[in-house]
Formats: structure tokens, C-alpha cells, sequence
């Protein structure tokens, strides 16, 4: 058991939020309810488009990010994670207005590379454009000795952006194609292993066969980030195998 309250600033997308509630749970080594982690999911679809913002085209996201920081300080929280890559774009924002430790969700994938045995060497990332135009996993993952090779331009607009809009309306199936052939071409490139690097395509790949070569599903990645950090003084198994 743990005292720690775990905040979870979600919303962006709703179903990948909820896809980090079922994980965190899943993950969670217990044999009864009181054996869980408490957390406090603050869901608010309303934050505006991160890749709006990143291109200026859209409002900035940061006050409504913060009005959910705000919530989850009241609601007692100890510590907060974002199931959503694109959002920690604004994360040195986030972190000055808050005196709550914000858990990375780069740190945590680089964890889960070190996790599967994927020492240094070409990685492969999907996500939304703006994640990647903003090097948030190229920036992350080069102290760790990963290079990182991203799709192009033309991938990205045949393949990945369409499928992640996919998800967002609820049509998780129809994704899958399209992201494991993205994936798919990142490796015949040369990447070891591909990071999902966008809370919505492990949903979209998860719906289909599973890929032939490493993955790293970021919502799981921050999940088990998130039961380390519930667990540091409990003395109690991090993570159960699923």
C-alpha cells in the first residue's frame, strides 16, 4: 500500500487517458483494492491542439494545462503524469508554476529501452508532427546514446497523422494499417526498435498483429514510471509482468 496520490493531467485524448488509468492499474502488483495506487484522473478534452500551437495557428495550451495542475494541488496529488507526448512540449512551463515533480514520459521510454535490453543505436519514433518537430525524443534520447530517425514528410501525411486522427474519433481499427506500415518502414531504415511516441498509436497498433520487432508503448512506459515513483518508500514490487 501507498499513501502517494498520483496526479493524472489527461484529456489529450481521452481514450489514451483511459488507456493509462487500465495500465496503471494492470501494472500494479496487488491482490485487493487497498493494495493500489490512489489517483486522481483530471480529463479535460478542452485543452486546445498542440499542433495547432506548435504551428501558430492555434491558442497556446499552457493555461488550460495549468488550470489542471491546479485542480490535481488541491485534490492533494504528489506528483503528476501526462499521458500525452505533444503536451510535454510545455513542460519547463508546467514545472515553474507547480512545486509538484512532473514525470517525463521521454525519460520514462528511455527506461523501457534500457528495460527490453536496446542499448545505444538507431531507434525509430512516431508521433504527431509537432512532437517530433519539437525533438522532444531526438533531444531526450542522444544522452542516452540513441539516434533517433522519425518519418518523413510524406509518411507522416499518408500514414501516421491520419492515424492517429483515427483513434481520436473512436476508430481504433482502422488505424493499425497505416501505423505498423510506418513502423514498418523506420525499421527497414535501420531502427532497432520503434518508440510509440504518441499516446494514441499504441492503441492503433495494439489492434491489430503485433510487430516483429521491439516496441515501446509509451503509455505503459509512463505507467511503470508512475508505480516507481507511488512505490519508492513502500518497499514493494514496482511492476507486475502483464
Amino acid at each position: 500500500m501507498t499513501d502517494r496520490v498520483l496526479g493524472v493531467l489527461g484529456g489529450m485524448g481521452p481514450l489514451a487517458s483511459a488507456e493509462f488509468m487500465r495500465q496503471l492499474t494492470l501494472l500494479t502488483p496487488a491482490e485487493r483494492d487497498q493494495d493500489h495506487i490512489p489517483a486522481v484522473l483530471w480529463s479535460d478534452p478542452r485543452v486546445p491542439d498542440r499542433n495547432a500551437a506548435r504551428r501558430g495557428t492555434g491558442p497556446d495550451p499552457l493555461p488550460i494545462l495549468l488550470r489542471g495542475i491546479r485542480g490535481l494541488e488541491a485534490a492533494g496529488c504528489g506528483a503528476i503524469a501526462i499521458p500525452c507526448n505533444t503536451a510535454h512540449g510545455w513542460i519547463d512551463g508546467m514545472r515553474a508554476a507547480t512545486r509538484l515533480p512532473i514525470l517525463h514520459i521521454v525519460e520514462a521510454a528511455a527506461e523501457a529501452l534500457r528495460r527490453q535490453g536496446i542499448g545505444p543505436g538507431t531507434i525509430g519514433v512516431m508521433g504527431t508532427a509537432a512532437t517530433l518537430a519539437m525533438g522532444l525524443y531526438q533531444d531526450g534520447l542522444r544522452d542516452g546514446g540513441w539516434d533517433v530517425i522519425a518519418p518523413d514528410a510524406a509518411e507522416m501525411a499518408r500514414l501516421v497523422t491520419p492515424a492517429i486522427e483515427l483513434v481520436k474519433a473512436n476508430r481504433v481499427n482502422e488505424s493499425h494499417a497505416p501505423l505498423a506500415e510506418a513502423a514498418r518502414l523506420l525499421t527497414a531504415r535501420g531502427a532497432r526498435a520503434v518508440v510509440l511516441g504518441c499516446t494514441e498509436i499504441p492503441l492503433g497498433i495494439a489492434a491489430g498483429p503485433a510487430p516483429p520487432f521491439p516496441v515501446v508503448d509509451t503509455i505503459e512506459a509512463l505507467a511503470r514510471a508512475s508505480i516507481r515513483w507511488a512505490r519508492e518508500d513502500a518497499r514493494l514490487p514496482e511492476t507486475a509482468e502483464v
